[in-house]
This record gives structure tokens, C-alpha cells and sequence, in this order.
């Protein structure tokens, strides 16, 4: 029997084993997949994006996607986006001192009423 794979999972390298493994090992292992080490660094950004942007921009926008050093951030009205877009440097320089040299080159603001959806 078969059993199916949810997608994303469907081309699995290792091989299935009712050995115990430690949990370690399985995060270890997830996290040098690519389709998870990917959010990694936005899960990192956002869990201390206070810290990043201050406390009272913090509650009025979240990061969104890191792709290819493009840094989304989503703000819950147009005039807080555009606090966000005229702080877009520092924010990029702090995101980038954060996660590491060369993560973000660039912040892209979107406005949404609920920042924090898709988190």
C-alpha cells in the first residue's frame, strides 16, 4: 500500500523507517529542506519585529515574505504604510543586522487590514 504525500512532500529522498529518531534530528533534517529553511528567517523576524521596527510601528505592521532579499512588510492602513515606506532604510538596515549581511536589500510595503494574516 501507498501511502500519499502532501505536496510538497511527494519527492522525499530519505527513506521511510519506524526506527525511533530522535526529534532533533527530525528538525535538523526539516530545516536543511529548502521549502522550510526558506521561512526561517522571516519566522525569526517576525517573532522580534518589535525590536526591529519599535513597539508602536510593530502593532500597526508585520513582515510578510523574504524572498530573493526582498523584505514584505504589511501595514493595517495606507498612512501607516507610509510611515513604514519612509522608514523602509532603517527598517531594511536593522531587518538586516537581525538576520545577517545580504539578507534584505530592499522593503516592499503592502497594505492589508490584518498584517499578521498568513504568519
Amino acid at each position: 500500500m501507498t501511502v500519499p504525500h502532501s505536496k510538497g512532500f511527494g519527492h522525499r529522498k530519505d527513506e521511510r523507517t519506524l526506527k525511533a529518531t530522535r526529534i532533533g534530528d527530525v528538525v535538523d533534517g526539516l530545516l536543511q529542506e529548502r521549502m522550510f529553511a526558506r521561512g526561517m528567517p522571516i519566522g525569526a523576524l517576525a517573532s522580534d519585529w518589535a525590536a526591529v521596527v519599535g513597539p508602536r510601528i510593530a502593532a500597526e505592521s508585520a513582515p510578510v515574505s523574504l524572498e530573493r532579499g526582498v523584505l514584505v512588510v504589511a501595514a493595517t492602513t495606507g498612512p501607516w504604510g507610509a510611515q513604514v515606506r519612509f522608514l523602509a532604510e532603517q527598517i531594511r538596515e536593522r531587518a538586516e543586522t537581525a538576520l545577517g549581511t545580504g539578507s534584505v536589500t530592499k522593503v516592499q510595503v503592502v497594505v492589508r487590514a490584518d498584517p499578521r494574516k498568513g504568519l
